[in-house]
């Protein structure tokens, strides 16, 4: 489920929560609408409303950090490959299929990577045949002096940072907002909502603000979701740079 849809259910539900609240002032003798259990209600309230702010901030600052994560990978492996074209191309002719190879391998690299942050990930990472080429075709490499030996040994480090790189960005690709949180958040933010109309009628211009007030709250969770998908939705990581990091061979 997208992170919008999720949002707008919650939204919903939040707005329901307002609803039920109404209900139950309707239904409850007055006895129990009496100002001593305001006092309680509005106390036990603040104490949630106080616990699902802590729990919110906690929640977007763990989505910042692993959205802030990955992009920094995707910088990491983008400055990587490049570094590879170019001890390739100080290497010399010899080293030219290689780097052909290695534009051949770029764009499947960042479908893959793309897709691994949009799809349910329960599979172990397996290595394409061409980036396998890749691999085999560096380290094949028949250096004739200390320079070349220099430059492979180089090569060979950065692919296999490349890969290392590659490997964490798939292994991260499966994090995301853990469901006992949301269930919980959704869950108390309900019970605040119920509470704004326990004691108090509702009229159009508060059913307004309970609305804006839900897709406010809706709103923050719709952040923090989206934070834990950077390779997909509105707020996705530019694969641009990466696309872009060699540029074609001259004939």
């Amino acid at each position: 489920m997208s992170a919008t849809t999720t949002s707008l259910i919650i939204c919903a539900l939040l707005i329901g929560g307002a609803l039920s609240g109404v209900l139950l002032r309707r239904l409850l003798p007055d006895s129990h609408l009496d100002a001593h259990a305001k006092d309680i209600v509005r106390l036990g309230c603040a104490l949630i409303a106080t616990i699902t702010g802590l729990v919110l901030g906690l929640l977007i600052n763990s989505g910042k950090n692993s959205f802030d994560a990955q992009r920094d990978d995707i910088r990491l492996l983008t400055a990587k490959i490049e570094m590879l074209d170019y001890l390739l191309d100080e290497y010399g002719p010899q080293a030219r299929p290689a780097r052909e190879e290695l534009r051949k391998v770029l764009p499947d690299m960042i479908d893959r990577i793309w897709d691994d942050g949009t799809t349910k990930q329960n599979k172990r990472f397996a290595a394409t045949a061409v980036g396998h080429t890749t691999y085999q075709m560096v380290a094949a490499l028949s250096p004739t002096t200390e320079a070349e030996r220099t430059i492979r040994n180089q090569a060979l480090e950065l692919a296999n940072a490349i890969l290392q790189t590659r490997l964490i960005l798939h292994e991260q690709s499966s994090t995301r907002m853990p469901l006992p949180f949301l269930v919980v958040l959704v869950f108390w933010l309900y019970i605040l909502f119920a509470s704004f109309c326990l004691f108090s009628p509702l009229n159009p211009t508060a059913f307004a603000a309970i609305a804006v007030i839900a897709l406010s709250a809706s709103g923050a969770i719709f952040l923090i979701l989206e934070l834990y998908r950077p390779f997909s939705g509105l707020m996705q990581i530019d694969s641009e740079s990466l696309r872009q990091a060699l540029a074609p061979l001259a004939p």
